[in-house]
């Protein structure tokens, strides 16, 4: 693999200019003093993250025979918008402190709050105002896409799939919610979460609308592409999520160690464990699992039995299984040559990947 897969540099460079640019003439930084915290939640949270679904999308329509052009990168740094939303209201719904090793929205909103010594519950105005702030990124996000300029035909093309990934979406997160509140879970209802919720939405779903922007229609092979390459790499890069959630350096996921257990994620990763562990880990892990106030000798003994039952091997080899069936997919497409370099080259970096 290269030093740079699929040209991630440059096209990263394009996708920050693009979301930078939109951004300015939505909420100018000269603007109304009073909307400038909006636009400074907005900034940080938009100034990190690995770029990756702008580039399965804008290598979809290379794929497809896409020229390089700022509307394909315009609609695809959209994805960005979309994604910003998604983390806000995720992060509320967790109670999480940290996103990208910086406070997350709600946090940074309730310290504004107390700071400021204003009336009311800082908590309650914290969420309030992210909730709102991840609402403000989805309107824009779906504005960014439609004032792409890209071809009519090509936006009409992909609209309705623009606007399933975004209910997919939503619908993965009540999932989430829903599978926490049942306190019990499977390795096929976690993987159903993990589908909706980010496997799809972060690279099938992606793919699939660049290939059908630079086809506008879409054919047989792009969908076989979407669903053995795309939406095994999507299972791959969640099963990732799901071991750095536990096993991650706080260095490099920028989220304390252990934060996923204390948010009771019914992941793919535990529900391995539990179908694994004996009787006494099994109660253990039920005990400890979604205590928020658990330390780091519980996160070391939730450790210790995810290692032990072999839930952790089971998953690393399930990634390298997943990805070995996603690229024969792949290979199998008929895309354009650079293309096909470049989503082999995204591939193995979403799914081995340190943060």
């Amino acid at each position: 693999m290269t030093n740079d897969p699929a040209g991630m540099g440059v096209l990263r460079t394009h996708v920050e200019r693009a979301l930078g640019e939109f951004v300015e003439r939505q909420l100018p930084s000269g603007g109304e003093p009073e909307f400038r915290p909006l636009r400074t939640a907005a900034d940080k949270l938009l100034a990190g993250g690995k770029r990756l679904r702008p580039a399965f999308c804008y290598w979809g329509w290379r794929g497809a025979g896409g020229a390089d052009g700022p509307g394909i990168l315009t609609a695809a740094a959209s994805l960005e918008l979309l994604q910003a939303s998604a983390l806000v209201h995720d992060d509320v719904m967790d109670k999480s402190d940290l996103r990208r090793g910086m406070p997350s929205a709600h946090r940074r909103f309730e310290t504004m709050h107390e700071k400021a010594g204003w009336h009311g519950s800082a908590g309650q105005f914290g969420e309030g105002a992210a909730i709102l702030l991840g609402n403000l990124l989805l309107l824009w996000s779906g504005e960014m896409w439609r004032g792409s300029d890209l071809p009519r035909e090509s936006l009409a093309a992909a609209q309705p799939l623009h606007d399933h990934m975004r209910t997919e979406l939503m619908c993965g997160q009540y999932l989430d919610l829903l599978e926490q509140a049942h306190g019990e879970n499977t390795f096929e209802s976690a993987l159903r979460v993990a589908l909706y919720k980010s496997g799809r939405y972060s690279v099938e779903q992606p793919l699939r609308l660049g290939l059908v922007l630079a086809g506008q229609r879409l054919e047989p092979w792009m969908d076989e592409l979407c669903t053995g390459y795309g939406r095994r790499v999507g299972i791959a890069f969640q099963l990732r999520d799901d071991i750095l959630g536990v096993f991650g350096d706080p260095t490099q996921t920028g989220k304390p160690a252990g934060d996923d257990l204390r948010e009771g994620k019914r992941t793919m990763l535990v529900a391995r464990t539990l179908a694994a562990a004996s009787a006494e880990d099994a109660a253990t892990v039920r005990r400890l699992l979604g205590d928020p106030m658990l330390d780091e000798d519980g996160v070391a003994a939730l450790r210790r039995i995810i290692h032990d039952t072999g839930a952790l091997g089971e998953c690393e080899e399930l990634i390298g299984e997943y990805l070995g069936e996603a690229l024969a997919a792949l290979d199998a497409a008929p895309v354009t040559p650079e293309a096909r370099t470049a989503l082999r080259e995204l591939a193995v970096a979403a799914t081995s990947r340190t943060t």
